[in-house]
């Protein structure tokens, strides 16, 4: 049965005059309501840890998407700074400059002779002049120290609250500011993130030649075929996915009673695959990311329309939209800091991207690190750069997280597999 609900997303995902068709389950209706499903144990390794090659910091006393009262508290008052700041102006310079404290300073801001053709961000004001605009040293102080004394809710990180400067940098870094009074000069125009053009993608993503990532469409069909403990294979019960499947893909995430959270493809694949097969294809692994790439390349340009309508998936995008506006990690950022409030913008040399539209090419090959990703290892990604402990990519938050995100992108044909830096 296919019915059509008109839904309104809010601004900040969608422009509030957009009205997006969401088809209820009109893809999802070829499979059976009960599909067989593994509904005991976990769907990737336990105990999680961390991807070796991933910075191996321990962010445990921070805030997660799983729990978000970890980190200290915001200050209640500015802290009194009763004379002058005589810091080491020199010394403050290489602080703003050092990306090993959470990716600088200059990854937001406009700095003078800091900024030159270090690819400064413009997420934050431009502060080449801010030596001359008459703040007091306190103010610069306690805003470096910890902005959220005076906007409890900026994209500042709270820098000496978190521990990531001492009191002695805060205050180097704040003479160095304080030598700051001429305007930026930047030798081109690309390293001017205010002139910097918005990058666009134009390699064909679905030519092999092109985007290494095409390698799933030719490893699926062996892993289609492949008889699992069991006995049984995929292609026992499904002979041409490329009519059992076309668009089924479009309409995932869903939420999945038994499991009690949303199902993405991903975890599909494992569970449906053990219970069918006996084949063991945990979440990102080889195999699993193989399957989930050529499900959704046999759904490629159905536009995406998920189930939000539902009183358990209504809750489960309501639980998403809040996880996107929960500060999370030693930097205390949230989806909406980067995707949201600084959309559209540079932070250093990296362009943030819009909320709407982050899902339908994944998963994408990443040319930069030679492998292709999955969004729930995106989001993983996110948390670690943030300085946050991720956590295992089955986790249910996740699952609510990429409910609410697709949804963002309800009516975008599925392009997958993508190609990004």
């Amino acid at each position: 049965m296919r019915r059509s609900v008109a839904l309104a997303l809010g601004a900040g995902v969608l422009s509030s005059a957009l009205l997006v068709a969401v088809v209820g389950f009109s893809a999802v209706a070829q499979q059976p309501a009960a599909v067989p499903l593994e509904l005991t144990g976990d769907a990737s390794p336990r105990p999680w840890k961390r991807y070796p090659d991933w910075p191996q910091r321990d962010e445990s006393k921070f805030n997660t998407l799983a729990d978000g009262s970890r980190s200290p508290p915001i200050p209640k008052q500015p802290r009194t700074i009763p004379s002058a700041i005589t810091g080491d102006a020199a010394n403050g310079l290489k602080l703003v400059a050092d990306r090993t404290r959470g990716g600088s300073c200059l990854a937001c801001h406009i700095m003078g002779q800091a900024g030159g053709a270090d690819l400064p961000g413009n997420v934050g004001p431009d502060l080449s002049e801010i030596g001359k605009a008459g703040r007091t040293d306190e103010y610069l102080f306690n805003y470096v120290y910890d902005a959220r004394v005076y906007h409890p809710e900026t994209v500042m990180p709270p820098w000496g609250t978190h521990g990531l400067f001492d009191d002695k940098e805060v205050a180097d870094i704040v003479a160095f500011l304080k030598t700051l009074r001429q305007p930026a000069v930047f030798k081109t125009a690309l390293d001017d993130p205010n002139k910097r053009p918005a990058p666009v993608e134009k390699r064909e993503n679905l030519d092999a030649l092109e985007n290494p990532g095409m390698w799933a469409i030719d490893k699926a069909p062996t892993l289609w075929s492949a008889r699992g403990p069991s006995g049984a294979a995929c292609a026992t019960c499904h002979q041409k996915p490329e009519q059992s499947f076309k668009g089924w893909a479009a309409g995932m995430p869903r939420w999945e009673p038994r499991l009690n959270r949303v199902l993405g493809v991903e975890e599909f694949v494992t569970r449906h695959a053990k219970a069918t097969t006996g084949n063991v294809w945990l979440m990102q692994s080889e195999e699993n990311t193989a399957l989930a790439v050529y499900l959704r390349y046999l759904a490629n340009g159905t536009p995406i329309a998920v189930d939000v309508v539902s009183a358990p998936a209504k809750a489960a995008y309501e639980r998403g939209k809040a996880l996107t506006a929960l500060k999370v990690g030693q930097l205390n950022f949230s989806c909406n800091d980067c995707h949201g409030t600084s959309a559209l913008k540079w932070i250093r040399g990296q362009w943030l991207a819009q909320q709407r539209g982050q899902v339908d090419h994944f998963p994408t090959w990443r040319t930069s690190l030679l492998a292709t990703w999955d969004i729930r290892k995106r989001f993983e990604w996110c948390q670690v750069n943030i300085r946050a402990d991720e956590l295992p990519p089955d986790a249910k938050e996740y699952g609510d997280l990429e409910l609410y995100l697709t949804a963002a992108s309800a009516g975008l044909p599925l392009n997958v597999p993508g190609i990004r830096h």
